[in-house]
């Protein structure tokens, strides 16, 4: 079975940037199995699987190379990039999702035909604000942390004073591993600087990432926390992993709309 097969980085204009993500167009989903192995196959973060249905939408799932995810931006995002490659005309693109409807719309600046190397486009989730928690004995020790706020919504949201202590952390990756996260991991953020509202880095080794390098649905949970913060519904934020990641938010009642372009890096047939 040959199955058209995409690489695409997402939260980024430019290549060997932002976060990769494989992205399936199949007729139909495959056994859970064979999804899952095409995902530690490929050894992004996140790889989609997009169906197209009967009344013109789409059904999209996850996998990461060890699960499959209940709710992924970068992949997302790559999904929509890789439909408008493909010429589909009808936007917002609505997804069907375990999630729920996620409809992805492409940026005013990009109304015109996508061009083959980027996309600039804007997804609509839910919102997931954070709740006070208590804190596991294990997370801050394991962050190299000494004090934070802490709370949780699927994540864990750790909140530090400054760009530079997210940037400079270095984690004990295997007692992240240790934490029972369900579909989840451990989010740190600090103001921004620059211009930018926040920034921020993710750590989900339990779900076969390390560190992710720049994370969409994050921002359901980021963007409800610094709007009530900052006291402004629209946000600029950078993720600071190695490869790096810039996306805009903007919080809207129980929803979250994540904003950021991508680029193709490689197209091509899986053969199954």
């Amino acid at each position: 079975m040959a199955i058209p097969y995409y690489h695409v980085d997402s939260f980024t204009d430019e290549l060997f940037a932002g976060n990769p993500a494989g992205v399936c167009i199949l007729p139909a989903f495959l056994a859970d199995s064979i999804m899952q192995k095409i995902a530690a196959e490929n050894r992004h973060s996140e790889t989609a699987f997009v169906v197209p249905r009967a009344d013109g939408d789409f059904d999209l799932r996850w996998f990461t190379p060890k699960v499959e995810d209940d709710l992924c931006g970068h992949a997302t995002l790559a999904s929509a990039y890789v439909l408008a490659l493909r010429k589909h005309n009808v936007w917002p693109v609505r997804f069907h999702t375990c999630s729920g409807m996620l409809t992805v719309a492409k940026n005013p600046v990009a109304q015109e035909p996508v061009a083959q190397d980027q996309g600039s486009f804007e997804m609509d989730f839910p919102a997931r604000p954070p709740q006070p928690c208590e804190t596991p004995a294990e997370l801050l020790p394991a962050l190299g942390l000494k004090a934070a706020l802490v709370m949780r919504s699927r994540d864990y949201l750790v909140v530090v004073d400054h760009a530079e202590q997210v940037r400079a952390l270095k984690p004990d990756i295997a007692a992240l591993a240790k934490l029972d996260i369900p579909n989840g991991g451990t989010i740190v953020t600090a103001p921004g600087e620059g211009g930018l509202d926040y920034v921020c880095r993710l750590f989900a080794p339990a779900e076969g990432i390390d560190e992710d390098p720049a994370t969409g649905s994050i921002h359901c949970t980021l963007a409800p926390y610094w709007a009530a913060r900052l006291g402004k519904d629209t946000l600029r934020a950078q993720q600071l992993s190695a490869r790096g990641g810039t996306m805009q938010s903007t919080t809207s009642g129980d929803r979250v709309k994540i904003a950021g372009s991508a680029r193709l890096y490689l197209r091509g047939t899986l053969e199954i």
